[in-house]
């Protein structure tokens, strides 16, 4: 193991209010590593301070502008029925003649509020709220159509995109065929075309496994899929990868099956522990999953051998970048049970070498007023940096940070779904670029809403 020196900053240093412009050392670590592949940032420290929406929706920098491209409760363009509840997880790809293509997760459980519409042949069980709709964009953002893609599954979270142009979307859940009504065992992937969503239909991706799923990152050389598990209570999530018997085979290759594994770094059960910058891990060893559908006893739970397996609070953003993949751990609460206290980990594993890194760590910090703590989604940005959606307590902001490790606000939320007196804002989620790079694509959590931000991107 080796480490680096550590830098300390808190949200207050980072920024000093909704307003604030750039400011270095808010995040940790080594940044360079974050960026290996993508396109060269040209320096920037941000694009200025935030300007209050006068339509009070969403707060952005001098230039930008928005388009509300979709709200929850809205008539669905296809006729099908309302605009679910609960916007998450969310990818775009490029369609024919100039269009785009957003598949949107809805991280909708037993109570929601609005559910996805139930469709035939796209329905996986019908007493499933959640699911994912489709919309299709042409050139200057403008809805053409917004449709079901999947229903009747559980607690969409994140996912991830995949190199044939699909999107995984993930059920946040392990609730088994009788619990809140369910017909059917939920905690599964499934395969989504926001094109043709009849093409993949609603078949669960079994042999992937079925826990609490949150995100997936393919390596875009052999096929293996990493998938990130955010479990509520201990022992934690676990760092899965998936050997398909059929890589890289395009829409439906996943359904052949495969070899489901368990990340295991000696001599750490819990990677909270891990405190400094630059601590690296050799050797890293993937053992398999003894049952991965689950059938009695949860994944995490299972007997993976004298050694155990590593966990860690909080799984959730996970993506491809150069020739690593990376995952976020928002937070850890050592009240909750993990080993030590962290405001947000992002690791680093370099599939070539076996190796796993901390690459950035957040925090620490004290006013959940200001941003800059448990990171969510999270996604490269055109300029060759990180957009990272914050999901705290307090204002809730889209965050910028640049190759040189500088933070900078892009974006805040101003929908108040509480009172003048005690205001709360829907959480960030989903951001995601065009397949062109001229626009950034984000919900709002709640109340569900999906923005096309435009603007002099670097």
């Amino acid at each position: 193991m080796s480490s680096a020196p550590r830098r300390i900053a808190t949200r207050r240093q980072v920024l000093a209010g909704s307003g604030a412009a750039a400011a270095s050392v808010a995040f940790t670590g080594a940044f360079t590593e974050l960026f290996a592949g993508t396109a060269a940032a040209r320096g920037h420290s941000g694009y200025g301070p935030l300007v209050p929406d006068p339509d009070g929706l969403l707060d952005l920098p001098k230039g930008f502008r928005y388009r509300v491209l979709s709200r929850e409760g809205d008539a669905l363009r296809s006729g099908e029925g309302r605009v679910p509840s609960h916007h998450d997880g969310m990818a775009a790809f490029a369609g024919r003649h100039g269009r785009v293509h957003l598949v949107r997760n809805h991280e909708n459980r037993a109570d929601a509020r609005i559910p996805v519409p139930v469709i035939e042949g796209l329905t996986y069980d019908p007493a499933g709220k959640g699911g994912c709709t489709a919309l299709e964009l042409d050139g200057r953002n403008h809805v053409l159509d917004e449709r079901v893609a999947i229903a009747g599954t559980a607690v969409n979270c994140a996912g991830g995109p995949t190199p044939w142009r699909t999107w995984l979307t993930c059920e946040e859940t392990e609730d088994k065929a009788g619990t809140n009504g369910y017909t059917k065992d939920h905690g599964f992937i499934f395969e989504v075309d926001g094109a043709d969503p009849r093409r993949t239909g609603a078949v669960p991706l079994t042999a992937m496994g079925r826990f609490q799923h949150e995100a997936i990152a393919i390596d875009p050389g052999n096929g293996i899929v990493y998938e990130t598990e955010d479990a509520f209570e201990r022992p934690f999530g676990l760092f899965y990868r998936f050997l398909p018997e059929k890589p890289l085979g395009g829409t439906g290759s996943l359904r052949a099956g495969g070899t489901l594994e368990a990340m295991r770094v000696p001599g750490v059960p819990d990677l909270s522990a891990i405190q400094e910058t630059g601590a690296a891990f050799d050797r890293i060893e993937w053992v398999p999953v003894p049952d991965p559908l689950a059938a009695s006893t949860p994944v995490r739970h299972q007997d993976f051998g004298p050694k155990g397996i590593t966990h860690a609070q909080k799984l959730e953003g996970c993506y491809w970048g150069g020739s690593s993949v990376y995952f976020v751990s928002s937070f850890a609460r050592s009240s909750q049970g993990s080993a030590a206290d962290h405001f947000g980990q992002v690791w680093r594993y370099e599939p070539k070498r076996r190796r796993l890194t901390l690459v950035v760590v957040f925090g620490p910090d004290t006013d959940v007023e200001l941003p800059g703590e448990s990171p969510d989604n999270i996604c490269l940005a055109a300029d060759g940096g990180l957009m990272v959606c914050e999901d705290g307590g307090g204002a809730q902001y889209v965050l910028g940070v640049t190759r040189r490790g500088e933070v900078y606000p892009m974006a805040r939320g101003r929908q108040n779904t509480g009172t003048p007196d005690e205001p709360e804002w829907g959480e960030f989620a989903g951001v995601t670029f065009a397949p062109d790079g001229a626009t950034m694509f984000v919900n709002c959590y709640t109340p569900g809403t999906t923005f096309a931000v435009t603007g002099p991107w670097h």
